[in-house]
């Protein structure tokens, strides 16, 4: 178990780490980082994939046509996903960034009763009210819905209920996610590249070698995610997964001094206390299913 929390701290830690990646692109445009961020990890991920024999996984998985739209579906919404945090960390909005995963695992819940029918209990009922308490402040104090935290919470809600209806090894699931998108961005590198805007060509070493880098740190805390999974319990996970959106909230406001005003800590108090709400109610509810399962 303590070989599973040491994967799963590696994985958030590195997602906590990511925008100081980004930053050091940030004379890119986002699109065009968004781009060699999907070429890059499918070439790194199809390596993974024949050293480790799971090319036929892989065909299995892209020759079921009936799963074809929801694979679809969810590279695009990963897509998106990624191209909004990659603008929001290179636009001075990381802690808005951040706010969207503190609020991601409530959305989820939110998520499970309107669209499968889940009933909450009356934690995740307050939960979900101390988020949405958070929300409405930010937006009443600054005039305007922080939509970035919202975009980013929503799209990475749906890509998780999109991958709920298929079942693949991690490895083969980044593998076919971005095969589905990887001729969308090749196609926009050599357009950039005809109108000769590239930073790819005409760039320094460090920017290619950063720009060719994104496929491995986009796929490496995903592998130590899926090993760390794999030997902890569900909970366990869900106490870590805050690591990763705390430290880029640290990042954002000590390291890159973006704006944290009272309006900002009301808010995150009251998201946090939603967190904090929901993991023991969710704790609770695994101790009296345990029991059940004994008695």
């Amino acid at each position: 178990m303590i070989t599973g929390v040491y994967y799963a701290l590696a994985a958030y830690l590195a997602w906590g780490l990511l925008p100081l990646y980004w930053k050091s692109l940030q004379g890119i445009p986002g699109m065009e980082i968004l781009a060699h961020r999907v070429v890059w990890s499918f070439v790194f991920v199809m390596m993974i994939i024949f050293a480790t024999g799971q090319w036929e996984n892989m065909k299995s998985a892209m020759a079921k046509r009936e799963n074809w739209l929801t694979l679809i579906t969810g590279s695009l919404l990963i897509s998106a996903n990624w191209f909004i945090y990659i603008w929001a960390v290179n636009n001075g909005h990381m802690v808005e960034a951040s706010l969207g995963y503190y609020i991601n695992p409530l959305l989820n819940v939110a998520a499970g009763v309107l669209f499968l029918q889940e009933r909450l209990n009356r934690g995740q009922i307050v939960a979900i009210a101390l988020a949405a308490s958070g929300v409405f402040f930010l937006t009443a104090q600054f005039g305007q819905v922080p939509w970035i935290a919202l975009t980013l919470a929503v799209s990475f809600t749906l890509y998780g209920m999109a991958k709920k209806k298929v079942s693949f090894e991690p490895v083969v699931g980044l593998a076919v996610e971005t095969a589905m998108v990887t001729p969308l961005a090749i196609g926009y590198l050599v357009y950039l590249h005809a109108q000769g805007t590239d930073a790819f060509s005409g760039g320094t070493p460090l920017a290619m070698a950063l720009l060719m880098g994104a496929g491995v740190v986009t796929a490496m805390p995903l592998l130590w995610f899926a090993q760390g999974a794999r030997r902890i319990p569900l909970s366990t996970i869900g106490f870590i997964q805050y690591l990763s959106p705390t430290m880029s909230l640290l990042l954002g406001i000590f390291l890159y001094h973006e704006p944290f005003t009272p309006a900002h800590a009301v808010s995150f108090t009251l998201i946090w206390a939603a967190l904090v709400v929901y993991s023991l109610s969710h704790l609770k509810g695994m101790r009296e299913a345990r029991k059940e399962a004994v008695g």
